[in-house]
């Protein structure tokens, strides 16, 4: 019966409309387009907003703060039953007797607004604010009012009254791109809405009113005037006293006004793109991506990512990670001043070797929020720091030698590919540990071709190097020679493997959740086996005489064990550093961003000074 008299209600306002004005035919022609709709079910658009992603570090702290909008929806039942008091008296008194628009105020309306020859006076009740606050447009226009009646009525059939009052509260809008009552109370007090004294809840209660003019940053005595008339409304419906309403008058108002926390923006903007890539392998899209068979089709799944990962971000997440943020900060300081030369930058990754997890990231001099990432974005060539991941440690794995078997150091040439040794020195036989501990390239081409390039792609392609292309596979690879090179996180990644043997991809994220707290998405914890025991000690042994007696010579540690390896590549355009001790693993980079020598700093040893700093 509720339903059949709303409807007649609904239609009873055109012939109202044409009698109160004849300047309004189009409206009039556009309602009766409305009036057919209305035969029907009304189809309500879907609503998209966005709610916050929160970062917390490995202590659960949030670091960093994601948002457009702020918004922090509460259940009805965690709401004050004076909140819901203040709204429905001040803008809706007879918000649970009406069908979603109240006629009579409306025709008052339509009355004063002709007589004015525009649309000024409003008529709205609660369910039409949250109308045209989630489906319509603010224009003011008979068209647009219309419809918006039309919602209202179908919002009222579809929820029950404490519904649609909730959404309201959680929806309204309070100014400073703040929406939602909780959300108003923790951006202007930084205190939860059941916090606040009754004199903060009325100050924050009059913004959505005007939220121009009574925004409180701007027009701090504006709104404390309407916070005042709304105490008094309390005490016209009875529910405080008239000395209650002086008493929270006269109380002192004391904004907090929430700043959005963006700490550690090396860390939070790496830790967006692993979201990404956490998504794709939850997904599949990965693999699909990767085996996309034409342009168009890896366009069409990369977009299909982009909207899953988007749909996450609105719903709201909380992403836990890994960050250790006494030891991001202490690395971003200490490098920040190792680099004393103008323009010189540098990338840096330090993983944990029990968890697998990136405590600390680096990714350029004064890294601000989402500049280019030097520690994943931009791959370089890696000169001899490659060669323990292609050439070596595949030789002992698919081979029975050891690092005190022999090969020649002398000029080798595969086809027209003839590399020379560092100064142009020729070498006859030196054990594997000799060609290693100096980086001897023509012994390492020799290794590499005695494998073949497919062995050695085989167990590189185990790693997460998605900077390496099908290019690649050539005989320059065995010395660090690639098409665009690798990234610092590639380049830490790999050599956990020389952990113990087991590999499983570095990750900054533990989980993701939505903001129940429950779980989403989080990385697998299986570890493959790359190495045998037998390739890990060899290869551990040779790491850590490359630092007491070869090109390492110069880094240390706290710990029992440290090796290393170092990398430089053709006219001194990047410096290499990767290793591990016996609680991390890490790698360094350093050079320009566009590439020149760096002959003439080589003595300086900066890359060294680095990885003492944050492996220490």
């Amino acid at each position: 019966m509720k339903k059949f008299s709303g409807f007649l209600i609904i239609i009873s306002c055109f012939p109202l409309l044409f009698v109160l004005s004849g300047e309004i035919s189009y409206e009039i022609e556009a309602a009766r387009t409305f009036e057919n709709q209305m035969k029907q079910s009304i189809e309500l658009p879907n609503i998209i907003s966005e709610l916050p992603v929160t970062l917390l570090d490995q202590n659960n702290n949030v670091y960093s703060e994601e948002y457009v909008e702020w918004r922090k929806p509460l259940p009805f039942e965690n709401i004050p039953q004076i909140v819901k008091d203040i709204f429905i008296y001040s803008e809706d008194s007879d918000f649970y007797e009406h069908i979603g628009f109240d006629l009579s105020a409306i025709a008052r309306a339509l009355v004063i607004n002709t007589s004015e020859q525009a649309v000024q006076q409003g008529g709205s009740t609660i369910t039409q604010q949250l109308v045209r606050m989630r489906y319509l447009s603010e224009e003011k226009t008979y068209e647009r009012k219309l419809m918006e009646i039309f919602y209202s009525y179908e919002l009222e059939k579809r929820y029950s009254k404490t519904e649609i009052l909730n959404m309201y509260l959680n929806e309204i809008y309070f100014s400073n791109q703040v929406y939602g009552i909780e959300s108003a109370a923790t951006y202007y007090f930084g205190k939860s809405l059941n916090e606040l004294s009754l004199a903060e809840i009325a100050f924050i209660s009059a913004i959505p009113n005007n939220p121009s003019l009574y925004d409180p940053l701007k027009n701090f005595e504006q709104t404390k005037a309407r916070q005042e008339r709304l105490l008094q409304t309390l005490v016209d419906h009875d529910v405080i006293t008239l000395a209650e309403a002086e008493t929270h008058k006269s109380l002192p108002i004391k904004l907090n006004v929430k700043q959005k926390i963006q700490s550690y923006p090396a860390y939070s903007t790496y830790v967006l793109q692993e979201l990404k890539w956490l998504v794709a392998q939850n997904e599949g899209l990965d693999i699909l991506i990767a085996n996309a068979k034409t342009a168009q089709e890896k366009e069409q799944l990369q977009a299909k990512l982009q909207d899953k990962v988007q749909s996450l971000l609105q719903q709201g997440a909380v992403i836990h990670t890994a960050l250790d943020p006494a030891k991001q900060l202490h690395d971003e300081q200490a490098i920040d001043q190792i680099l004393s030369l103008p323009e010189l930058q540098a990338s840096a990754v330090v993983i944990d070797n029990a968890s697998r997890e990136i405590t600390s990231i680096y990714g350029g001099k004064n890294y601000k929020k989402f500049d280019l990432h030097r520690a994943y974005q931009t791959p370089r060539q890696p000169g001899s720091a490659f060669k323990p991941l292609i050439v070596y440690a595949p030789y002992f794995e698919s081979t029975d030698y050891s690092p005190t078997s022999t090969v020649s150091g002398g000029a080798y040439c595969v086809g027209i590919f003839c590399p020379q040794n560092y100064g142009g020195g020729l070498y006859g036989q030196v054990s594997l540990s000799t060609a290693f501990r100096y980086s001897y390239n023509t012994s390492a081409l020799r290794l590499y071709n005695t494998i073949g390039v497919d062995t050695a792609f085989n167990y590189l392609e185990k790693f997460n190097f998605h900077s390496l292309d099908p290019k690649d596979r050539s005989y320059a690879a065995a010395l660090g020679g690639l098409t665009y090179g690798v990234t610092a996180l590639e380049m830490a990644d790999a050599y956990t493997s020389f952990i113990d043997g087991s590999y499983s991809q570095a990750h900054a994220i533990r989980t993701v959740t939505d903001l129940q707290g429950n779980v989403l998405y989080k990385w697998p914890t299986e570890r493959s086996v790359i190495w045998s025991p037998k390739t890990v000690r060899y290869m551990r042994s040779m790491l850590t005489d490359v630092v007491t007696h070869g090109t390492g010579v110069g880094l240390y540690t706290t710990t029992n064990y440290i090796g290393a390896k170092t990398g430089t590549t053709n006219d001194f355009k990047d410096f290499w550093l990767a290793g591990l001790t016996d609680t991390e693993t890490a790698a360094v980079w350093i050079g320009y961003d566009m590439p020149r020598s760096m002959e003439a700093i080589e003595r300086y040893q900066i890359h060294f000074a680095i990885f003492n700093a944050i492996m220490n």
